[in-house]
């Protein structure tokens, strides 16, 4: 299994099922109000059915590869010189990689409408994992305004 990031809180346990400390940071992010149990229920029956359909892969190494193809690169910035505003693109740190994939992975699931979380969930790991879907394609529009304003690139911190 490849290494996702470096930045994760020592103080995280894995979960229980995988053992992995990004899928515990994941459900992690998915709880609300507290009810972790329920996250975790959502989160494992999600990978039930990614597993369902996608028979000859590790589990973890699905989830990891639909993180990793949500990951941004590069990501724009304001900075304000001489009373004119610029979008500067910065290379974005691993941590922040890794929340914003989250993130993103999760607003996609939250906005659908109609259907259980789970299956929504599982819908979007997989395609996620297949390079596909609302959080990679926002991905790409966070890359896309970084190449439209590479011109900026010298306005860096």
């Amino acid at each position: 299994m490849t290494k996702v990031f470096s930045s994760v809180d020592q103080l995280l346990k894995p979960d229980a099922r995988y053992k992995s400390k990004l899928v515990a940071k994941f459900i992690n992010c998915l709880m609300w109000e507290g009810k972790k149990s329920l996250a975790e229920r959502t989160f494992y029956a999600a990978m039930d059915e990614v597993i369902k359909k996608i028979r000859d892969k590790d589990p973890v190494e699905i989830f990891t590869t639909a993180v990793n193809n949500v990951k941004p690169q590069v990501e724009v910035r304001s900075r304000r010189v001489g009373g004119a505003t610029y979008q500067v693109p910065v290379p974005v740190p691993s941590k922040r990689q890794v929340s914003l994939a989250f993130r993103w992975m999760l607003a996609a699931i939250r906005k659908k409408k109609g259907r259980p979380a789970y299956v929504k969930l599982a819908d979007e790991i997989m395609t996620c994992y297949r390079g596909e879907g609302e959080a990679v394609k926002k991905r790409d529009d966070v890359h896309k305004m970084a190449e439209a304003n590479k011109a900026f690139a010298h306005l860096a911190y």
